[in-house]
């Protein structure tokens, strides 16, 4: 954020807030099972609630309460970074719980 964006300090905590809340709630379809997340369909309405605080918690800066807790809209760009950034984590997390499985799931 802060070399990419050139994001001050309000920047910073709106960007902060809205990847977390992303890869907090999505990694949920990761570890809900020991399976691939593709394979293992989640219920629909954790899927419907999971996205929806997702969507809102990206829109929040675009609303009054969002500039009550002082944040800023980010560019546009800030979303093809975070859907990048959120990817990999997702990806780092599945790779973690395989390897996981693998070594301590006979013990």
């Amino acid at each position: 954020m802060l070399h990419l964006f050139h994001a001050g300090e309000k920047l910073f905590h709106t960007g902060w807030f809205i990847e977390s809340m992303a890869t907090q709630v999505l990694v949920i379809f990761i570890i809900r099972t020991r399976r691939n997340p593709f394979k293992s369909r989640p219920n629909l309405w954790l899927t419907i609630c999971s996205l929806s605080i997702v969507f809102l918690a990206m829109a929040l800066p675009f609303t009054p309460l969002g500039r009550y807790f002082g944040f800023v809209p980010p560019p546009l760009s800030f979303y093809a970074v975070l859907a990048g950034l959120v990817s990999f984590y997702l990806f780092a997390v599945e790779v973690s719980k395989q390897w996981f499985f693998r070594r301590f799931a006979d013990r």
